[in-house]
């Protein structure tokens, strides 16, 4: 219900505020669980998802953020729930496979972590290993601006636009390894940037 009634608001101040674009809505599948993989540059970056995916989101988010459990309990109502980064977090492997099994959407952010500097991550294999284990596709999506609205160490939001570019879904087979289809998904993501 929380969900429900905050994206409406949140889509409003996106449009308003940042002249949110976005490109590429007919790419998200309708129905069934897929992963959304998608480049992540400021704080902003999973909201921003939010409003411009037609589905509603699950997000996988470090454990740091469950730390403060009022904020806990507010982000876990938004879909989300923790993974213990640099680690195979197998509980977090299990409640993503549950969620995607049930047809849900789960975001991914490949490279793990927010990138400040241009520098691109080698994806983390997770991603290769959900999609071939459970023969779900992967959208790729490319966010533009987030990083300018709000920066690192910001300590406030700048009024700048962002757009954002959904890809055609990639399907993999379950025999090609999971370093490579983590591979392709970030190669997609970064072509969606041109």
């Amino acid at each position: 219900m929380l969900y429900s009634f905050l994206k409406p608001i949140a889509v409003f101040l996106f449009k308003l505020l940042f002249r949110l674009e976005i490109y590429g809505k007919d790419y998200i599948p309708k129905e069934g669980g897929f992963i959304l993989a998608s480049n992540h540059v400021s704080y902003l970056d999973p909201i921003v998802l939010g409003v411009a995916c037609s589905r509603r989101l699950n997000f996988m988010a470090k454990e740091e953020l469950f730390e403060n459990p009022v904020f806990s309990r507010f982000i876990s109502l938004l879909g989300a729930f923790p993974v213990k980064r640099d680690s195979a977090d197998l509980s977090a492997i299990k409640e993503a496979m549950r969620r995607l099994k049930k047809g849900m959407v789960l975001v991914l952010f490949p490279e793990g972590s927010r990138r400040f500097d241009g520098y691109k991550l080698k994806p983390y294999s997770g991603i290769g290993f959900l999609s071939a284990k459970l023969n779900v596709p992967v959208v790729p999506v490319f966010i533009h601006g987030t990083d300018r609205a709000l920066p690192k160490n910001a300590k406030f939001i700048r009024l700048t636009k962002i757009s954002l570019h959904f890809g055609k879904k990639i399907s993999f087979g379950k025999d090609m390894p999971y370093p490579e289809i983590a591979r392709i998904v970030m190669e997609r993501i970064n072509q969606l940037a041109y």
